[in-house]
């Protein structure tokens, strides 16, 4: 039997500290969600030719498009579950999900088949890694958010490069299935024994939060009210989402469009699980930092900052054409991304009451990984209608625009 939330009394204390061990372990189950990924960001585009005989590429992106019109909607619903029933089932929900992806893709008879995995895929990271963030929350309060976020990011987004780099490795020694694909088997394996046996509820701390008798300032908005904040309401949440739309748009470029980019230009498929490998884990790495200079110099200044670097390492990815190069650019774009990532969660988590905040959270997210979508459709569409760089450059274009958005329209959340 799947226990509820925590009670006010089994609950000591707020903070990192009090809960250090409790944080490290989701910290642990979070790599595990992202490796799940990055197993597929080397091998799947390259799959879609090679042994599918998939030529267009707006088909071939499909995979990306089945991933986030699921992860979009069930972020949103995890949230919601989270802040009803409590956050570890949300949790196992995610991992049982995910058990199916890499037998999917290693049986895969038609491309249809691998849409089919991304659809569980979708499901286990939109449950999983949701939960992972709203228990981190919950965990360390108000002060530490920024820190908790980047942590919380750093390791999931670090075994996704990790994970990328390491099936490269494996499909240019063995192939590019089944081999890269086993290594999934034991990571979902592993991901739902430790959510199961050893992750313990954290609903009870938001009860720290929101002392007796003090509920949501405005006696909290339903569903809808959530959305239409995120949405276009609330100045500050829509920002926030907008500009995470626009993140993970760039996020979608990278896992479908690049390893075509690369293997065009003449790489082997080493080569291009190491380039693929890098945006991800500077990404990851670099969000140890960030996420905590956001808790003492404001959300505001690293979102922008960070969606302007992404837009100047996109343009310029297109205009070079050595390792080195090529390289230098990824790392940036990787940097920029971690400025932003944590960033916007906590900015959201800042600016959402304590009772209605896995739904803000989950909201954001619906909004953040629909980029997954537009991405997929519009890069695929304009790399059909002109070429791969072409596409790379309109992305590089809008989140330069969304940059300059973000320092016009976004209010700082971070408290003193």
């Amino acid at each position: 039997m799947i226990p509820g939330p925590t009670t006010r009394g089994t609950v000591r204390a707020l903070g990192l500290r009090a809960n250090l061990a409790q944080f490290l372990l989701l910290v642990a189950v979070n790599a595990f969600v992202g490796a799940m990924v990055g197993l597929e960001r080397t091998v799947l585009p390259l799959l879609a030719g090679d042994a599918f005989g998939v030529a267009s590429r707006t088909a071939t992106l499909s995979f990306i498009l089945a991933f986030g019109l699921v992860k979009a909607p069930f972020n949103l619903v995890a949230g919601r579950l989270a802040d009803r029933h409590g956050r570890k089932p949300v949790l196992l929900a995610g991992w049982i999900a995910g058990l199916a992806v890499p037998w999917l893709i290693i049986a895969a008879p038609s491309w249809s088949w691998i849409v089919a995995a991304n659809m569980l895929l979708g499901l286990n990271q939109g449950l999983a890694w949701s939960a992972t963030v709203i228990m981190k929350v919950d965990l360390v309060g108000p002060r530490r958010r920024g820190l908790a976020m980047g942590i919380n990011e750093f390791a999931g987004y670090l075994a996704v490069g990790l994970a990328a780099f390491a099936s490269g490795e494996i499909a240019a020694a063995f192939g590019l299935r089944p081999a890269p694909f086993y290594v999934g088997v034991g990571v979902a394996a592993c991901g739902l024994a430790l959510s199961a046996l050893f992750v313990r509820e954290t609903a009870g701390f938001v009860e720290l939060e929101t002392p007796d008798g003090d509920g949501p300032p405005d006696a909290g908005p339903g569903l809808r009210g959530v959305l239409a904040r995120a949405g276009w309401s609330d100045r500050t949440l829509s920002t926030c989402s907008h500009a995470g739309l626009v993140n993970n748009l760039n996020d979608a470029l990278a896992w479908g469009i690049f390893p075509l980019f690369f293997t065009l230009a003449g790489l082997s498929v080493a080569q291009v699980g190491l380039l693929v490998a890098i945006y991800p884990v500077t990404w990851g790495l670099a969000q140890l930092g960030t996420g905590a200079l956001s808790d003492r110099t404001g959300r505001k200044p690293l979102i922008t900052a960070g969606m302007l670097m992404q837009g100047v390492a996109l343009i310029a990815i297109p205009f070079v054409a050595s390792m080195a190069a090529w390289s230098a650019t990824l790392v940036l774009l990787g940097i920029g991304t971690a400025f932003v990532y944590p960033t916007l969660l906590a900015a959201v988590a800042d600016a959402s009451h304590p009772a209605w905040r896995g739904s803000a959270l989950g909201a954001y997210r619906l909004w953040r990984d629909g980029g997954y979508v537009v991405g997929a459709l519009a890069a695929g569409a304009v790399a059909d209608a002109t070429s791969l760089g072409a596409a790379i450059l309109a992305v590089g274009a809008l989140t330069l625009a969304t940059g300059a958005w973000v320092q016009i329209r976004l209010a700082e959340t971070a408290g003193p």
